[in-house]
Parts: C-alpha cells; sequence; structure tokens
C-alpha cells in the first residue's frame, strides 16, 4: 500500500484544513503521514492571534484542529523555521509533496508622506500585540492621544477600531493579553475613526459584524445616514446579496439614536489619505475627499492602517505581489501552496477549507512513487522543536491559568514562556 508523507509549512486554518483533506483522501490504499511545521512554537495562527478576542465563537474552529491533530497521521513540529533551521530544498527531498500555508503576515503600506512617523502602526502589528504573539512581546503602542484614525473598509479594520473604543474592562474575560488589557485601561482615546476610501457600498466590511456594532454598551457608533442613502441610490437595484445585507445593516446603524456614551467609533467614507502630519510624531492626517479637490483634516495622536497583507517570503520559493507564484496551488515539482499565501489576504477562515481541499486533490492527482527519503527528526534535534505534547502541555497550562479569572485561557507571550510551559 502506498505510503506519502506529506510536509506542511504554516499551522494556521489553512495548514489544518489541508492536512483534514489529505486525512479524509485516505483509503487502505492511499496513506500520509503528515508533518506539520510552523515558525512559532504554538499553532493556529490567526485564530489564536489574528481574531479579535472579544468574538470567542469565532475560535471555536480550534476544535476542528485538534482532531485533525490526533488523528494518528500527524505530527507537529513548531518553533521550526523555514530557512533556518531547515530549507525548502531539504523538505522537498524528504517528502513526497511540500505544501505552504504560511498566510499574509505583513501589513500594506499607504505609501504616503508620514507613514513613518512615530504613532503610525499597522494593524498588522497592533492585532498580533493584543493578542499575545511572541513577536510583538516588546512592541508598545502609545495611547495617550484622545484620537485615533484607523484607515481601511474590512473586518479588520473594524476589529481594530472596537478594541480602541470598547470600555476596556469588557475585555478582562477574553484572552487579550494581560499587557495589552494594561494598556488600554490606562488609554486616553477616546474618539476612534473609521476611514474608507470608497463609499459604503464597497466596504469590505461583513453584515454579522456590523450587526454587533450597535450591541457595545460602552460606546457610540456613529455613521451619516445620508452617506448610506446615497450608497443605497448609487448600489441601484442590482444589488448584491451581500452588499444589500451590509447597507441593510448599516443604515440601522445610521439611524441609532446617540447616547451620552464617553466613547466613540465614527465611520467616515470617500476620503483617501494624502499625508500624515506632526513633529516628531503623528499629529493629524490630511484627507481628499474621493472624486473631489476638497481637504480636511482629523487630528490625532495614533493612525493604524487595515488595508490589507502580503505573504512574508521564504527562502527558495517564488513570490509575486505578495503571494506565492501558483497555478491553482501547484508551485513547482511536489510543491503546492494553500490559503492566503496562495490568493492573497480574502475570505474568512472557512474559506480555506474548501481552497485546500481543491490543492489537495491536486497533490494526490501529481503523487509518484513514494520516496521514503529520511525523517525529518533526523535534522531536528528532539529538544528543538514544540511536539504536539508540548503544545498540549502550553494549552492546558494556559486554559488552567485563565479559569480563576474568568478567561477562556491566559496566554502567555514570550518564547521562553511558552517554551517552558511546554516542558522544553
Amino acid at each position: 500500500m502506498p505510503h506519502y508523507k506529506v510536509a506542511i509549512v504554516g499551522a494556521g486554518p489553512a495548514g489544518y484544513f489541508a492536512a483534514q483533506a489529505l486525512q479524509n483522501l485516505q483509503t487502505e490504499e492511499l496513506q500520509f503521514t503528515i508533518d506539520m511545521i510552523e515558525r512559532l512554537p504554538t499553532p493556529w495562527g490567526l485564530v489564536r492571534s489574528g481574531v479579535a478576542p472579544d468574538h470567542p465563537k469565532i475560535k471555536t474552529v480550534a476544535k476542528v484542529f485538534e482532531k485533525v491533530a490526533t488523528a494518528g497521521n500527524f505530527r507537529l513540529f513548531g518553533g521550526v523555521e523555514l530557512g533556518t533551521d531547515i530549507s525548502i530544498e531539504q523538505l522537498k527531498e524528504m517528502y513526497d509533496a511540500v505544501v505552504i500555508a504560511t498566510g499574509s503576515a505583513l501589513g500594506k503600506k499607504l505609501g504616503i508622506a508620514g507613514e513613518d512617523l512615530p504613532g503610525s502602526i499597522s494593524a498588522a502589528e497592533f492585532v498580533p500585540w493584543y493578542n499575545a504573539h511572541p513577536d510583538f512581546a516588546d512592541f508598545s503602542v502609545d495611547l495617550s492621544c484622545s484620537t485615533a484614525v484607523v484607515i481601511g473598509a474590512g473586518n479588520v479594520a473594524m476589529d481594530v477600531a472596537r478594541m480602541l473604543a470598547l470600555e476596556p474592562s469588557e475585555l478582562d474575560p477574553t484572552d487579550t493579553a494581560d499587557h495589552a488589557i494594561a494598556a488600554l485601561k490606562a488609554s486616553a482615546i477616546r474618539e476612534v475613526v473609521i476611514s474608507a476610501r470608497r463609499g459604503p457600498e464597497h466596504a469590505a466590511f461583513t453584515s454579522p459584524e456590523l450587526r454587533e456594532l450597535p450591541k457595545l454598551e460602552h460606546t457610540n457608533v456613529l455613521m451619516a445616514k445620508s452617506d448610506i442613502e446615497a450608497a443605497i441610490e448609487r448600489a441601484g437595484s442590482e444589488i448584491e446579496k451581500d452588499t444589500k445585507s451590509n447597507l441593510d445593516a448599516m443604515l440601522l446603524i445610521s439611524e441609532k439614536e446617540a447616547t451620552n456614551h464617553d466613547r466613540t467609533m465614527k465611520f467616515q467614507f470617500l476620503a483617501t489619505p494624502i499625508e500624515i502630519k506632526g513633529s516628531g510624531k503623528v499629529e493629524e492626517v490630511v484627507f481628499q475627499k474621493t472624486g473631489s479637490d476638497e481637504k480636511f483634516s482629523i487630528k490625532c495622536g495614533l493612525v493604524i492602517t487595515a488595508i490589507g497583507y502580503e505573504a512574508a517570503s521564504i527562502p527558495g520559493v517564488p513570490y509575486e505581489r505578495g503571494k506565492v507564484v501558483n497555478n491553482e496551488g501547484r508551485v513547482s515539482e511536489n510543491l503546492y501552496v494553500v490559503g492566503w499565501a496562495k490568493r492573497g489576504p480574502s475570505g474568512v477562515i472557512g474559506t480555506n477549507k474548501s481552497d485546500a481541499a481543491d490543492v489537495m486533490k491536486l497533490l494526490v492527482e501529481d503523487l509518484k512513487e513514494a520516496k521514503n527519503n529520511g525523517d525529518i527528526s533526523d535534522i531536528l534535534p528532539a529538544d528543538k522543536f514544540v511536539s504536539q505534547a508540548n503544545w498540549e502541555a502550553i494549552n492546558a497550562a494556559e486554559i488552567a491559568a485563565g479559569e480563576p479569572l474568568g478567561k477562556p485561557r491566559r496566554k502567555a507571550v514570550t518564547r521562553e514562556e511558552l517554551l517552558s510551559l511546554g516542558g522544553i
């Protein structure tokens, strides 16, 4: 019976869905051993370090990942960096197929003057900071200003704005990083402006996220009714279902009476940022009304851009425009790509499931005679990587630490602390 070894690089949703697809494709005549290689000491990718802490339901997909990991033909190699600890060439030589599932972790730039001033950061820095990502253990965010501007029109922009505008005590029962909760409780920010270049009909928010906004107990959420009505008119009668659902949700927000909350989340549309100004730090953002010469500015001390992500390059893997160069998931001989690294940052977590399943079917079609060329554990020292057992120890310790605090878990942040919890 053919027995093939597949390496999956990246332990986020796309990687686990690829592993699940391979497990589902197994028959008595076709068997797989799956090794998942992850740079961080912890798996789960954006489910652990990207999803907003106040949206715990989204994180329940981790149960799927746990089922995949305990199926018997799966091994985790965490804390292993491609290009440093092992090369893509070594993996291709050793495995019958290699799957890149590293996602998109780099924030796109606006490309405007002043973008590099202190106080101007990317959502790709802010989100992992409040989610206890080890790479951002020493990152700091200046929250001493009264107004913050978030540039973007997708769910990430909304998550960022909501985290800044929430009454911080609402985060106490979440798995938000301790350092982030402390910083947000000391924050002086009371107004958060979400700015979109295009109109509401083009926003990439999802309607479930929008419908949650009016439920915020300590925050005013403001949209100009005239903006939404104009967008409805522009969208016309042939409006797409998702767009209509979005605009309906926005209209409800715009019609809600403002309260006397001292925290405000305000949406502005049709405004293109053209410059960030400040003497030594961010002091204002200059905008141009989209489609006109009219300019205006907003005084602020923090700007967070949430305009998309790009994949970080891996030595030996071709990249173009922030994605791995591929043909329907095929990259080169026995090399494949899935998820955001394949198609760019689009869709929700579940989108990766069908995407991975399609690519894994191609992988199976391409399989040749099994290689049997050694094992990755022959290259990596036993104390070098985080195994599934090590990760389960970390996971159990975090959950136990969170329980007396009423949290789903209390995350460890630094690599040293994580490895210690894992018994390494």
